[in-house]
Parts: C-alpha cells; structure tokens; sequence
C-alpha cells in the first residue's frame, strides 16, 4: 500500500499529492490547500448527485428489461416509444436555439480535418500526436499501401528511387486537384518565383503560370527568386512545397521538390479514458503528468532508434513569409483536449470517509489546473489561442448527465480561478439515451460546447445492453448497416447544424480502425466529410496525413450548408433495435461470428491486464491489424452476452472457443518477450479469465462496461506481479 496523506477530510495517495503540491499547483495561483480543500467541496456537493444519476441509470435499465420481457417477441413501434417517454428515457424536446460557444480557436469552429486519438500516459504516443499537425506526404504514401508494390516499386529500408516517382507522380496529381496552376500541371514545374506578392511557377517549356486560384498562395520561405519552401492554403488547410537541391529526392525532381507536407491532424484528444489502462493512483499519476507536460510545453521522452538515442519534444511554430513579404507563423502542433472518464468510475486515490471519489471529479480539476499553465503562457508554447480547455465527456446518458458535467466545470473554475466558461464540453454521443435526446443535451451545453461525435463501437454496445431483453440482436457486421445506425449517422450532424454547432464546434465522425489499411481508407472514409462532419477519429500520424486529402476534396462548410437544408433523421428509425426476429443463425456462421469476437477480446484483454496496454494494434482471426480499446470490447463482449442469453450459443461452446482462440492469440504474440501464454493452464490465466468474465457476467454490468472487469483484474496481476517470488 502507497503512503497517503491527510488533508480536507481527504486520503490522498502520496505521489499523487505531490504532483499536486510540486509540479502541477506551482505557477497557477493555486497552492495545493487550496486545491484539495475546493476538490472535498466539490465531492460534497456533487457525489449524492453523481450517485443518484448512476442510479436513475439503472432503475431505467431495470424498467426497459421489464417492459421487453413483457412484450417479447412483440415490439409495437409506438407502444415503445409511448412507454420511452414514460419513463423518462425521452424527454420532451424543447424549441429552437443556437450554440454560442464562445473564444473558440479555428482549429475547431472554423477548421475540418483529421482528428487524431491517443492515450495520454504514453508520452511518445502523445507527442507524436500533437507533432502530427504537419506530416511529410511522401512519407505517408511511400510508406503504405496507397502505392502499390507492383515488380521493382517495393517499399525498401534503403530509398527506392521507382517507388519514389510513384509517391511524386501522386503528390503532384493532388497538388493540381487541391491548389491547381492556371495553365499546366504541376508534375512540369522546374521553378518557383515569388514575384510582386504573386506566386509564378516555370514550367519546362519556359513558360511562365500562376495559381489558377491565386487566393491559394499563402506565404513562402528564404529567397523569392528561389524559395525554400512554398505555402499553400486551400479550405482553411495548408500545403507546404519543400525545395532544396542538396536532397537525395529534390536532386532527381524537376523542381527540386524534396517533401510535400500537410496540415494533417488538426486537433488530438489526448485521452485518459478508453485507450488507457490507468487503474490506480501510480496509473493516473503518469496520465497527469504527461498531460501537464503538454500543458507546459516541456513533455520529452527518449525513443532510441538501433543504437541511437533520440530526444522527442514539442514542435515549433513554424515561420514564414506572407506573399508581401511579412513575417507570420502557423501553430506547429496539434489543438489538444484532453478526455477525462465517464460519470460510472470511482477512484481510491482519493477517499473521503474511506469511500472512493469520482474520479470524473478528480479528473475534471486536476486536468484544468494543468491546463491553467496554457491559459497564462507559462510555457514555451500556446495551445488554446482564445484562453479556452477543451474537454471530452464520454459515457453521458441524456441531458440530466450533460447538466451535471457543466455544473461540475462551473465549480471546477470558480475553485481554480479560471474565467468562466472557459472550460469548453465535447459530447460524446456513444450513449443511446444521448442518441435520441441529442438536441437537448446540446441545449444544457449550448455556451459551453465545442464537440460531437458518432462512434458505432461503443453506441452499439449499449444498443445491444440497452435492450438485452429485446431478444437476439444480427451479427456484428450486418449492425453496420442497420437502420437504427444509418439513422444515427445522419441524425448527429442533423441535430449539430440544427442548433448552430458550426463556426462554435466540431461534428465529428468515428475512428478508421485498419491502421495498415490506407488504400481501403482512402476510398471510404472520404464519407465523413462528405456527410458533412468537420472531423473524424484516425488512428495514428500517417493515417490523419492521407485523411487530410479528403478535406482538400470536400468543401465541408459548404457541404453543411447544403445539408443543412435536408429534412432531419428519423428517430423511428433509431428506436429500431436490430433483432434476428426468429431467424436462424447455422453453424458455420455461428462458428465465425464467436471465433472472431473472442478472438478481438482476448487479444485486447491479455495486452491490457497484464502489460497495461490500454490501446493496441491486435491482429483479428485473419491477422489484420485492427485497432482496439475498451469501445471495442464492450461491443464484442456485449454481442456473445446477448447470443448466450437468448440461446444462440451455449455455455459450453463459448468455453471451446475461447480456448481455442487462446492458443491462437498466444501464436500471435510469441515474438513478445513479455507475452505470457493463456494456454493451456486457463484456470491460472488472469487475462483468459477476465475476457471470460466480460461475456458470461456481461448482463450485471452496468451499461455493459468492461471497466467492471478490467480494473480489478488488472489490479489483482499488478499485485501478483509484485510479490516477492518463493525459492524452489
């Protein structure tokens, strides 16, 4: 047991209070009294609270099971909808307002792009993230398979000169579709001038073009007569051509182009929630320490690479020169919020009368005072141009819970001395009680609000617990088709241009989970902004890079314009659970649809209870990569509860296929020296017993969450892995 201390009717874990006390409080104006004593008033007033809505969670769940078990087999559309209403799971929805969020940096009321998602406590990951504002576009194709590996166009350790033409040919095709030449292409470009504010290309020929939309040319670098880098800007993103001879690309270029970089992600939830796996106060001290560190600008950390030791830190702002000459910068790094945990979770890193807190709470005040070093430019750089904290809330059930989460941020900066309103709400609405009352919980946020989004992992994990009772839900991939989700797709960025959200916030759409997959990527998720979402979740730096293209294609602003005339989604077609209704599942498909559901949650699961890993690439049954978290989990192990209850499988089978899936996934992992197998001594397995766990007790959990298990099983392999070992 951690040494605790004492303070404002509080135990507080000592590391964590000393990140209080020394790192985090020091320059805020905050002593570290000051902070708990605000943090024991804040769990007074707001715990009972907290409870009582965990618990309207619950009395609801309990009425749905009822009414479904009552009218099993025999679902009337409006009886349904009458008895939602009933019960208070729909509220009344009121009259028409806007959003009027204010001092909101572009990046999220005027700016659409790549949103990138990664855990905070891995500091490598969070710095790569936030450095992912620019990324190299030769290196994004060369590396992926958007350019074939067709005969002598290989990806190679060493420069392959053949591919190299390839990822060129592309980049300059591109360039012609996203900042085309009023005469040409840019593939015959030998020269850039800057002449009188103007960008003029040379071309082969000797002729002489500019921009076809001159507007686009945005700034330059070094000498006008023979820049170093050009700037582009083109739907509020920019492009940067950069030149130099003494590069092993630019000497083999016609204009003597050695990258091509790209505005890429433009904003990143650095998260402490689903992709972590923080489960004590040692945990959380790591998570806040790295979100400090990018609070202050000083986060570092080593990556060696062979022999090599390298220094990773925040970018810079990079600097240019205006077509007329004048010196400006663009933001070098990407807009951050930050992602505290849902309403459900408790913490024992602080107590109070030996009861743990809400670790919402903990998390809500220890993030802001972090973030307060951003708002008085204490660091090295700015994150937040307009004094402004951006926060995701994830797991909120309805407008009640969204009401809480903003009476908690008031108290939060009334305790911290942050000006009011400055901290900014992001809704998630993966919560089907959110789904469907969207517009009014958008309404209790209207001044606060800077973010939604869809996402079909975890809103379809509650879809599938929500009406457990229902009856057997379709396979998992025919559920990304149905039409509750079709429906659920168009009505969050409905509800968001009905209430104004643009130029206040961001509509977001979910995470491309294929991180080796870009080809197939490049040719879907250009749906997102198509659809009229300023912003979608990609999984890494590449990814947010390639992503970035579709928002050079598809005028966003312009596309919600138009959308914004199109009649609203149906919420009929949203209250549509997607039930099997009698019909019959064969073996084979069975088979395929358990092995691979089990497959996905112990490859996840062994990673995150026994190495801490809260978000990893886990190769599925055919060996893609896929990326996995919590959102994940939950839908798969929702999905083999749900079969189970309603007699699709058996108790016995779903243990065969486990263990079967076990010696794969130990296969997949045996280059890992720090992988220990599941297989074949099960029983001892704590990894294999909590992914069993998670299907077979997946009914009691509240809302189907897999923190229930996770976090308890992981804190048992954590004290078995300290304990000092016995000689033979």
């Amino acid at each position: 047991m951690s040494s605790r201390v004492e303070i404002s009717g509080l135990s507080v874990d000592r590391a964590l209070y000393e990140l209080v006390e020394k790192d985090i409080a020091p320059g805020t104006g905050v002593d570290s009294a000051r902070f708990w004593q605000a943090f024991a008033d804040i769990n007074q007033k707001m715990g009972p609270d907290n409870r009582r809505l965990l618990q309207l969670r619950d009395d609801i769940q309990a009425k749905l099971d009822a009414w479904h078990k009552n009218h099993f087999g025999q679902i009337d559309a409006a009886e349904y909808k009458a008895y939602l209403e009933e019960i208070g799971y729909l509220v009344p929805e009121g009259g028409e307002f806007q959003v009027t969020t204010p001092n909101v940096d572009d990046e999220i009321g005027v700016i659409a792009g790549p949103q990138l998602v990664v855990p905070v406590d891995n500091a490598r990951y969070a710095l790569n993230a936030a450095n992912a504002r620019w990324y190299s576009l030769y290196d994004a194709l060369y590396g992926t398979d958007i350019i074939l590996e067709v005969e002598g166009c290989k990806k190679t350790a060493k420069y392959n000169p053949v591919r190299g033409q390839q990822v060129i040919r592309y980049a300059r095709d591109f360039l012609d579709q996203a900042v085309p030449l009023a005469v040409g292409s840019h593939s015959y470009v030998i020269r850039y001038q800057v002449t009188s504010g103007k960008l003029v290309a040379v071309m082969g020929d000797g002729s002489k073009t500019e921009l076809g939309w001159r507007e686009c040319f945005a700034g330059y670098r070094g000498d006008p007569n023979e820049p170093s880098a050009i700037l582009f800007r083109h739907n509020n993103l920019h492009i940067e051509l950069l030149i130099g001879e003494g590069f092993y690309i630019g000497q083999g270029d016609l204009a003597n182009i050695y990258d091509v970089r790209i505005e890429s992600a433009i904003t990143t939830i650095m998260d402490c929630e689903d992709s972590v796996a923080a489960v004590d106060a040692e945990d959380k001290v790591r998570v806040y320490r790295n979100w400090l560190g990018l609070m202050k600008g000083d986060l570092k950390t080593t990556v060696m690479r062979g022999d090599e030791a390298l220094e990773r830190s925040l970018n810079p702002d990079p600097e240019y020169l205006s077509p007329r000459g004048e010196s400006f910068r663009l933001p070098g790094r990407s807009l951050m919020f930050v992602r505290n945990v849902g309403t459900h979770m408790y913490t024992d890193a602080v107590t109070c009368d030996g009861e743990e807190v809400p670790e919402t709470f903990l998390d809500a005040m220890v993030t802001a005072l972090a973030a307060k070093h951003d708002l008085l430019g204490n660091g090295e750089f700015s994150n937040s141009r307009t004094g402004s904290v951006y926060i995701v809330k994830p797991k909120m059930h309805g407008p009640e819970e969204v009401a809480a989460a903003v009476q908690l941020f008031a108290m939060v900066e009334d305790a911290l001395g942050i000006e009011a309103g400055a901290l900014k709400i992001g809704i998630m609405d993966e919560e089907r009680r959110t789904t469907v009352n969207l517009k009014e919980c958008i309404r209790v946020a209207s001044d606060r609000v800077v973010f939604i989004n869809t996402g079909f992992l975890d809103r379809t994990g509650d879809e599938i617990h929500t009406s457990m009772e229902a009856d057997a839900v379709i396979p998992k991939n025919e559920i990304k088709s149905s039409r509750w989700l079709l429906a659920y797709e168009d009505w969050n960025v409905d509800i968001g241009l009905e209430t104004g959200l643009p130029g206040h916030g961001q509509i977001g759409k979910g995470m491309w989970a294929a991180p080796d997959n870009m080809a197939a990527m490049m040719e879907q998720k250009i749906a997102h902004p198509r659809a009229g979402a300023s912003t979608a979740w990609v999984p890494s730096a590449v990814a947010a890079c390639l992503h970035a293209m579709h928002y050079h294609q598809v005028d966003v602003i312009a596309r919600q314009q138009q959308l914004a005339n199109c009649a609203r989604a149906s919420l009929d077609d949203i209250l549509t659970i997607p039930l099997l209704d009698g019909r019959k599942i064969n073996q084979g498909d069975l088979i395929r649809e358990l092995e691979n559901n089990a497959q996905g949650i112990l490859g996840y699961v062994v990673r995150w209870i026994e190495q801490g890993v809260g978000c990893s690439k886990v190769p599925d049954i055919s060996d893609v990569s896929l990326m996995e978290d919590r959102a994940t989990l939950r839908i798969s192990s929702q999905h083999i509860a749900n079969w189970l209850h309603h007699g699709i499988t058996t108790d016995e089978q779903v243990h065969q296929v486990f263990e079967k899936m076990a010696e794969i996934v130990d296969r997949q992992n045996a280059g890992d020296p720090e992988y220990r197998d599941m297989a074949p001594d099960f029983d001892n397995s704590i990894a294999f017993q909590g992914a069993l766990d998670l299907v077979f007790k997946g009914r009691e959990f509240a809302n189907g969450y897999t923190e229930f298990v996770l976090h308890p099983r992981r804190r048992e392999y954590k004290a078995l892995s300290r304990r000092p070992r016995q000689d033979s």
